[in-house]
């Protein structure tokens, strides 16, 4: 667990949760919220700055693209802003020249990335498993 974004004791309350909340009937407006969600921050950059947000609080634009390698300037822009949109991050204008942007995650923000905690548990529970299927999907004749 010494790679993962978040602490061992953080892991172990959300797998305690999920291991003792029953499921319950799907609202079809949560429903919606989650596949827009889904969609959204499944892609590997909104998942990256929550992660970089979440390890360095505060962060000026150009120190978070500087830490976030990869990703082009619009591309940075453009997910900050449907994060911010969604709640996730608050961006506050400095007014000094040149102006300083800063970006930090809310308490939204924070619980999305806790929230997805659940799937570094998964994969590590898993991790065996998959490797094998996809050695004995690899090893076939297709």
């Amino acid at each position: 667990m010494a790679n993962l974004p978040f602490s061992e004791a953080t892991i172990r309350q959300h797998r305690r949760i999920a291991e003792t909340t029953p499921p319950k009937e799907c609202d079809p407006k949560v429903e919606a919220l989650v596949n827009d969600l889904i969609g959204r921050v499944a892609d590997k950059w909104t998942m990256i700055i929550l992660e970089v947000l979440h390890e360095h609080g505060e962060l000026r634009f150009t120190q978070l693209a500087r830490r976030v390698s990869g990703i082009s300037q619009k591309m940075l822009t453009q997910t900050l802003r449907q994060m911010e949109r969604d709640g996730m991050v608050t961006r506050t204008v400095h007014a000094v020249v040149p102006p300083r942007v800063e970006y930090r995650l809310t308490e939204l923000g924070c619980t999305l990335g806790a929230a997805f905690c659940g799937v570094w548990i998964w994969a590590e529970d898993n991790l065996a498993r998959v490797e094998e299927a996809r050695a004995r999907f690899d090893g076939r004749d297709n």
